[in-house]
Protein backbone atom coordinates (compact mmCIF):
# COMPACT_ATOMS: atom_id res chain seq x y z
CA UNK A 1 0.00 0.00 0.00
CA UNK A 2 1.51 3.59 -0.76
CA UNK A 3 0.46 6.73 0.63
CA UNK A 4 1.81 9.94 -0.07
CA UNK A 5 2.63 12.87 1.88
CA UNK A 6 3.47 16.83 1.32
CA UNK A 7 5.02 19.28 3.64
CA UNK A 8 2.66 21.84 4.37
CA UNK A 9 3.25 24.77 6.83
CA UNK A 10 5.69 23.16 8.98
CA UNK A 11 3.08 19.96 8.68
CA UNK A 12 2.89 16.64 7.00
CA UNK A 13 -0.52 16.26 5.37
CA UNK A 14 -1.90 13.31 2.88
CA UNK A 15 -1.68 14.46 -0.68
CA UNK A 16 -2.95 12.32 -3.88
CA UNK A 17 0.60 13.50 -6.00
CA UNK A 18 2.21 10.85 -6.17
CA UNK A 19 4.70 12.68 -8.09
CA UNK A 20 5.77 15.45 -6.52
CA UNK A 21 5.31 14.22 -2.95
CA UNK A 22 8.53 14.58 -0.62
CA UNK A 23 7.34 11.94 1.42
CA UNK A 24 6.48 8.19 0.43
CA UNK A 25 5.45 5.26 2.62
CA UNK A 26 4.89 1.81 1.55
CA UNK A 27 2.93 -0.45 3.91
CA UNK A 28 3.54 -4.23 2.85
CA UNK A 29 4.48 -3.32 -0.42
CA UNK A 30 3.41 -6.31 -3.04
CA UNK A 31 5.45 -7.64 -5.71
CA UNK A 32 4.53 -4.36 -8.24
CA UNK A 33 5.95 -1.88 -5.51
CA UNK A 34 9.02 -3.49 -4.60
CA UNK A 35 9.84 -3.52 -8.25
CA UNK A 36 8.85 0.18 -8.48
CA UNK A 37 10.88 0.83 -5.79
CA UNK A 38 14.34 -1.35 -7.26
CA UNK A 39 13.54 -0.40 -10.88
CA UNK A 40 12.60 3.61 -10.41
CA UNK A 41 14.34 4.30 -7.29
CA UNK A 42 17.19 2.39 -7.62
CA UNK A 43 16.64 1.06 -4.00
CA UNK A 44 18.91 -2.41 -3.40
CA UNK A 45 16.59 -5.29 -3.63
CA UNK A 46 18.66 -6.71 -1.29
CA UNK A 47 18.16 -3.76 1.25
CA UNK A 48 14.29 -3.59 0.55
CA UNK A 49 14.10 -6.83 1.56
CA UNK A 50 15.78 -6.12 4.65
CA UNK A 51 13.68 -3.45 5.55
CA UNK A 52 10.74 -6.02 6.00
CA UNK A 53 12.86 -8.66 8.16
CA UNK A 54 11.66 -8.33 11.37
CA UNK A 55 15.58 -10.16 11.81
CA UNK A 56 16.98 -7.92 10.32
CA UNK A 57 20.52 -5.75 12.04
CA UNK A 58 19.53 -2.63 12.30
CA UNK A 59 22.38 -0.21 9.79
CA UNK A 60 23.48 2.85 7.25
CA UNK A 61 24.04 2.37 4.05
CA UNK A 62 25.15 5.13 1.29
CA UNK A 63 23.79 4.27 -2.27
CA UNK A 64 24.89 6.40 -5.41
CA UNK A 65 21.81 8.07 -5.29
CA UNK A 66 20.14 7.84 -1.66
CA UNK A 67 21.15 7.24 1.51
CA UNK A 68 19.67 3.74 3.27
CA UNK A 69 18.69 3.58 7.23
CA UNK A 70 17.54 0.12 8.37
CA UNK A 71 16.08 0.45 11.97
CA UNK A 72 14.47 -1.15 14.42
CA UNK A 73 10.82 -0.57 15.84
CA UNK A 74 8.21 -1.55 18.21
CA UNK A 75 5.34 -4.14 16.65
CA UNK A 76 1.51 -2.81 17.09
CA UNK A 77 0.51 -4.99 20.46
CA UNK A 78 -2.30 -6.88 20.04
CA UNK A 79 -4.40 -9.16 22.51
CA UNK A 80 -3.22 -12.44 20.33
CA UNK A 81 0.47 -11.52 21.31
CA UNK A 82 0.13 -13.09 24.24
CA UNK A 83 2.20 -10.73 26.17
CA UNK A 84 5.10 -10.72 23.92
CA UNK A 85 5.98 -7.27 22.87
CA UNK A 86 8.38 -8.04 19.84
CA UNK A 87 10.22 -5.68 17.30
CA UNK A 88 9.90 -5.05 13.59
CA UNK A 89 12.12 -3.73 10.91
CA UNK A 90 11.50 -0.76 8.93
CA UNK A 91 13.50 1.18 6.47
CA UNK A 92 14.11 4.84 5.37
CA UNK A 93 15.35 6.17 2.04
CA UNK A 94 16.69 9.53 2.00
CA UNK A 95 17.08 11.02 -1.27
CA UNK A 96 17.96 14.48 -2.23
CA UNK A 97 14.38 16.05 -2.31
CA UNK A 98 12.39 12.77 -1.11
CA UNK A 99 11.76 9.97 1.10
CA UNK A 100 10.69 6.98 1.19
CA UNK A 101 9.23 4.69 4.14
CA UNK A 102 9.01 1.43 3.82
CA UNK A 103 7.22 -0.45 6.69
CA UNK A 104 5.70 -4.11 7.33
CA UNK A 105 3.29 -2.88 9.35
CA UNK A 106 0.29 -0.32 8.96
CA UNK A 107 0.59 2.06 11.96
CA UNK A 108 -0.38 6.20 12.70
CA UNK A 109 3.16 7.02 11.98
CA UNK A 110 2.72 10.89 11.38
CA UNK A 111 0.02 11.89 13.39
CA UNK A 112 1.74 12.42 16.06
CA UNK A 113 2.56 16.08 17.95
CA UNK A 114 6.23 15.76 17.10
CA UNK A 115 5.83 15.94 13.72
CA UNK A 116 4.28 19.53 14.02
CA UNK A 117 7.58 21.19 12.63
CA UNK A 118 9.09 20.23 9.53
CA UNK A 119 10.66 21.93 6.38
CA UNK A 120 12.68 18.81 4.70
CA UNK A 121 12.43 15.19 4.17
CA UNK A 122 15.99 15.61 6.68
CA UNK A 123 13.74 16.81 9.19
CA UNK A 124 11.25 13.59 8.71
CA UNK A 125 14.18 10.81 9.16
CA UNK A 126 15.07 12.24 12.20
CA UNK A 127 11.56 12.82 13.36
CA UNK A 128 11.05 9.40 12.71
CA UNK A 129 14.12 7.89 14.54
CA UNK A 130 12.32 10.48 17.54
CA UNK A 131 9.53 9.11 17.65
CA UNK A 132 10.62 5.32 17.36
CA UNK A 133 12.44 6.05 20.80
CA UNK A 134 9.11 7.22 22.26
CA UNK A 135 7.43 4.15 21.11
CA UNK A 136 9.55 2.13 22.45
CA UNK A 137 9.57 4.15 26.27
CA UNK A 138 5.77 3.95 25.86
CA UNK A 139 5.62 0.39 25.64
CA UNK A 140 8.11 0.27 27.99
CA UNK A 141 5.10 1.72 30.58
CA UNK A 142 2.50 -0.70 29.59
CA UNK A 143 5.20 -3.56 30.11
CA UNK A 144 5.39 -1.79 33.53
CA UNK A 145 1.58 -1.76 34.06
CA UNK A 146 1.30 -5.43 32.93
CA UNK A 147 4.00 -6.80 35.22
CA UNK A 148 2.44 -4.17 38.19
CA UNK A 149 -0.74 -6.25 37.73
CA UNK A 150 0.82 -10.27 37.27
CA UNK A 151 2.35 -9.72 40.32
CA UNK A 152 -0.79 -8.96 42.09
CA UNK A 153 -2.18 -12.29 40.58
CA UNK A 154 0.82 -14.54 41.57
CA UNK A 155 0.44 -13.33 45.23
CA UNK A 156 -2.58 -15.43 45.38
CA UNK A 157 -1.86 -17.38 42.74
CA UNK A 158 -1.21 -21.29 43.04
CA UNK A 159 -0.26 -22.18 39.31
CA UNK A 160 2.39 -21.24 36.67
CA UNK A 161 0.86 -19.13 34.55
CA UNK A 162 1.38 -15.81 35.25
CA UNK A 163 4.61 -16.70 36.16
CA UNK A 164 4.95 -17.65 32.40
CA UNK A 165 3.42 -14.35 31.30
CA UNK A 166 6.34 -12.29 33.72
CA UNK A 167 9.12 -14.69 31.81
CA UNK A 168 7.22 -13.39 28.26
CA UNK A 169 7.69 -10.08 29.43
CA UNK A 170 11.72 -10.91 30.12
CA UNK A 171 11.66 -12.39 26.63
CA UNK A 172 9.71 -8.78 25.09
CA UNK A 173 12.62 -6.80 27.29
CA UNK A 174 15.69 -8.63 25.67
CA UNK A 175 14.33 -8.10 22.46
CA UNK A 176 13.38 -4.49 22.68
CA UNK A 177 17.13 -4.10 24.52
CA UNK A 178 18.52 -5.64 21.70
CA UNK A 179 17.15 -3.44 19.32
CA UNK A 180 17.39 -0.02 21.18
CA UNK A 181 21.20 -1.17 20.97
CA UNK A 182 21.04 -1.56 17.74
CA UNK A 183 19.38 1.72 16.67
CA UNK A 184 22.21 3.23 18.96
CA UNK A 185 24.50 2.24 16.12
CA UNK A 186 22.32 4.01 13.32
CA UNK A 187 22.31 7.37 15.30
CA UNK A 188 26.25 7.13 15.45
CA UNK A 189 27.06 6.69 12.37
CA UNK A 190 24.34 9.89 10.74
CA UNK A 191 25.86 11.60 13.93
CA UNK A 192 29.48 10.44 12.63
CA UNK A 193 28.44 11.25 8.83
CA UNK A 194 25.82 14.12 9.27
CA UNK A 195 28.04 16.64 6.76
CA UNK A 196 28.30 13.56 4.08
CA UNK A 197 24.36 13.25 4.71
CA UNK A 198 23.88 17.53 4.18
CA UNK A 199 22.17 18.12 7.82
CA UNK A 200 22.57 21.55 8.57
CA UNK A 201 23.04 22.84 12.24
CA UNK A 202 19.85 22.81 14.12
CA UNK A 203 19.23 19.09 12.78
CA UNK A 204 22.84 17.92 13.76
CA UNK A 205 21.91 19.13 17.53
CA UNK A 206 18.11 17.36 17.12
CA UNK A 207 20.42 14.34 16.45
CA UNK A 208 22.33 15.16 19.56
CA UNK A 209 19.55 15.09 21.85
CA UNK A 210 18.16 11.88 19.76
CA UNK A 211 21.16 9.91 20.80
CA UNK A 212 20.88 10.91 24.87
CA UNK A 213 17.02 10.00 24.63
CA UNK A 214 18.00 7.11 22.84
CA UNK A 215 20.72 6.22 25.58
CA UNK A 216 18.23 6.83 28.40
CA UNK A 217 15.62 4.75 26.92
CA UNK A 218 18.11 2.08 26.72
CA UNK A 219 19.20 2.17 30.61
CA UNK A 220 15.22 2.45 31.03
CA UNK A 221 14.69 -1.17 29.57
CA UNK A 222 17.93 -2.37 30.96
CA UNK A 223 16.09 -1.39 34.90
CA UNK A 224 13.10 -3.22 34.14
CA UNK A 225 14.97 -6.08 32.66
CA UNK A 226 17.16 -6.51 36.11
CA UNK A 227 14.44 -6.15 38.01
CA UNK A 228 12.22 -8.82 36.24
CA UNK A 229 14.73 -11.65 36.01
CA UNK A 230 15.83 -10.92 39.81
CA UNK A 231 12.83 -11.20 40.94
CA UNK A 232 11.89 -14.15 39.24
CA UNK A 233 12.83 -16.31 41.56
CA UNK A 234 10.88 -15.24 44.51
CA UNK A 235 7.61 -14.87 42.27
CA UNK A 236 8.39 -18.27 41.71
CA UNK A 237 8.46 -18.88 45.94
CA UNK A 238 5.47 -17.21 46.36
CA UNK A 239 3.45 -20.01 44.06
CA UNK A 240 4.99 -22.36 46.09
CA UNK A 241 4.30 -21.41 49.11
CA UNK A 242 0.86 -20.45 47.99
CA UNK A 243 0.45 -24.44 47.04
CA UNK A 244 2.13 -25.75 50.60
CA UNK A 245 -0.32 -23.27 52.47
CA UNK A 246 -3.14 -25.19 50.29
CA UNK A 247 -1.95 -28.64 51.11
CA UNK A 248 -1.18 -27.82 54.67
CA UNK A 249 -4.77 -26.62 54.87
CA UNK A 250 -6.32 -29.69 53.40
CA UNK A 251 -4.86 -31.69 55.73
CA UNK A 252 -6.01 -30.13 58.51
CA UNK A 253 -9.25 -30.25 57.08
CA UNK A 254 -8.68 -34.10 56.53
CA UNK A 255 -7.68 -34.87 59.86
CA UNK A 256 -10.38 -32.74 61.47
CA UNK A 257 -12.93 -35.07 59.28
CA UNK A 258 -11.27 -38.22 60.58
CA UNK A 259 -11.49 -37.39 64.28
CA UNK A 260 -15.20 -37.36 64.52
CA UNK A 261 -15.46 -40.09 62.14
CA UNK A 262 -13.29 -42.75 64.17
CA UNK A 263 -15.67 -41.76 67.28
CA UNK A 264 -19.05 -42.92 65.65
CA UNK A 265 -17.28 -45.76 64.10
CA UNK A 266 -16.43 -47.38 67.36
CA UNK A 267 -19.96 -46.73 68.45
CA UNK A 268 -21.50 -48.58 65.13
CA UNK A 269 -19.68 -51.66 65.63
CA UNK A 270 -21.59 -54.79 65.60
CA UNK A 271 -20.66 -55.98 69.55
CA UNK A 272 -22.01 -54.68 72.24
CA UNK A 273 -21.02 -51.34 73.36
CA UNK A 274 -21.87 -48.94 75.99
CA UNK A 275 -25.03 -46.26 75.77
CA UNK A 276 -26.94 -48.67 73.29
CA UNK A 277 -29.99 -49.36 75.45
CA UNK A 278 -29.81 -45.31 76.68
CA UNK A 279 -32.53 -43.57 75.12
CA UNK A 280 -30.38 -40.42 74.14
CA UNK A 281 -27.33 -42.95 72.95
CA UNK A 282 -27.34 -41.15 69.16
CA UNK A 283 -27.03 -37.29 70.84
CA UNK A 284 -24.44 -38.66 73.23
CA UNK A 285 -22.29 -40.12 70.38
CA UNK A 286 -22.85 -36.95 68.43
CA UNK A 287 -22.00 -34.86 71.54
CA UNK A 288 -18.67 -36.65 71.72
CA UNK A 289 -17.72 -36.30 68.34
CA UNK A 290 -18.40 -32.70 68.59
CA UNK A 291 -15.94 -32.66 71.39
CA UNK A 292 -13.46 -34.45 69.38
CA UNK A 293 -13.49 -32.22 67.09
CA UNK A 294 -13.20 -29.37 69.41
CA UNK A 295 -10.38 -30.86 71.31
CA UNK A 296 -8.44 -31.38 67.81
CA UNK A 297 -8.78 -27.66 66.44
CA UNK A 298 -8.01 -26.37 70.01
CA UNK A 299 -4.45 -28.45 70.40
CA UNK A 300 -3.64 -27.49 66.22
CA UNK A 301 -4.08 -23.86 67.19
CA UNK A 302 -1.88 -24.04 70.13
CA UNK A 303 0.85 -26.30 68.27
CA UNK A 304 0.63 -23.15 65.61
CA UNK A 305 1.36 -20.66 68.00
Amino acid sequence: MLRSFQISEARILPTEEEETAPVLLYVQPDTEERRELIDRYRVDEHTLSSALDPDEVPRVEFEPEHLAVIFKRPKSYSAQDNFLFSVLSGGMFLFKDRLIVVLSENSPLFDSKQFAKVASPHDIMLKLLNRTIYHFLEHLKVITQVSDSLEQKINASMENRYLLNLFTLEKSLVYYLNAINSNSTVIDKLRNNAARIGFNQEQIELLEDISIENLQCYKQAEIYSNILSSMMDARASIVNNNLNQLMKTLNVITIGIMVPTFVVSAFSMNVAIPLQKLPYAFWMIMGFAAISVAMFMGLWHYKKR
